[in-house]
């Protein structure tokens, strides 16, 4: 949508919210579709697939916008602080029954709701180095001050995209759309909480990482 210069207010409004509406049409579609068949079909087994179809279908849905509205909205007034157990409980959620898993290491704490929100959108982008499936293990350490996140992602084909790391960095020298706004935002909120950001290969996976900045 942009190739050079910042984007605009507007213009990372619309992006992220493209990106959010991308993530929970597949699963919103499903349930159209199951009472599509629900409606037409008389036959009770294929009513029975139906209805677990809607039903696992809005378990996703519900699961999907419980985490945008961390990773990506306001969750709160300014200066609100998020229960960690909260952010871990949404991040399994989008993984449930699906090809990746998580390992969540950290203390029971409140921390600044941006970094929250970096920290999910972290996981997010780990997803999408694994486009196979894997292993995503999130480590948590230090306090609301000083507080350093770890994501480490192991997979099959695990794959670090050579634009992730520009647009952590705030390059907007690339067109930006709704799928790449997604790092791109993660780097405005990681300077917005005061944290660096950065990802890097390794012989394994993919790390990302944050730390608050002195």
């Amino acid at each position: 949508m942009s190739d050079e210069g910042e984007l605009s207010e507007l213009e990372l409004a619309a992006l992220v919210s493209s990106r959010i509406c991308h993530d929970v049409i597949s699963p919103v579609g499903a349930i159209s579709n199951g009472l599509e068949v629900l409606a037409d079909e008389s036959d009770e087994v294929m009513r029975e697939h139906a209805l677990d179809l809607i039903r696992k279908s809005a378990q996703q849905a519900s699961a999907k916008l419980q985490f945008a509205r961390l990773a990506f909205g306001a969750a709160g007034s300014a200066g609100a602080e998020i229960d960690l157990r909260d952010a871990e409980k949404v991040a399994r959620g989008i993984l449930d029954g699906g090809k990746h898993t998580i390992d969540w290491t950290g203390p029971v704490a409140n921390l600044p709701k941006d970094k929250v929100k970096l920290l999910l959108n972290m996981v997010t982008i780990g997803l999408t180095t694994l486009p196979r499936g894997g292993a995503i293990s999130v480590t948590v350490t230090g306090d609301a001050a000083d507080a350093a996140f770890v994501v480490q992602c192991r997979g099959e084909h695990s794959r670090l995209p050579e634009e992730i790391p520009l647009l952590l960095a705030g390059d907007n020298g690339q067109s930006i759309d709704a799928h790449s706004i997604q790092p791109y935002y993660a780097g405005l909120i990681a300077t917005a909480a005061g944290m660096s950001l950065e990802a890097a290969s390794e012989a394994d996976g993919v790390v990302l990482t944050a730390r608050s900045q002195a």
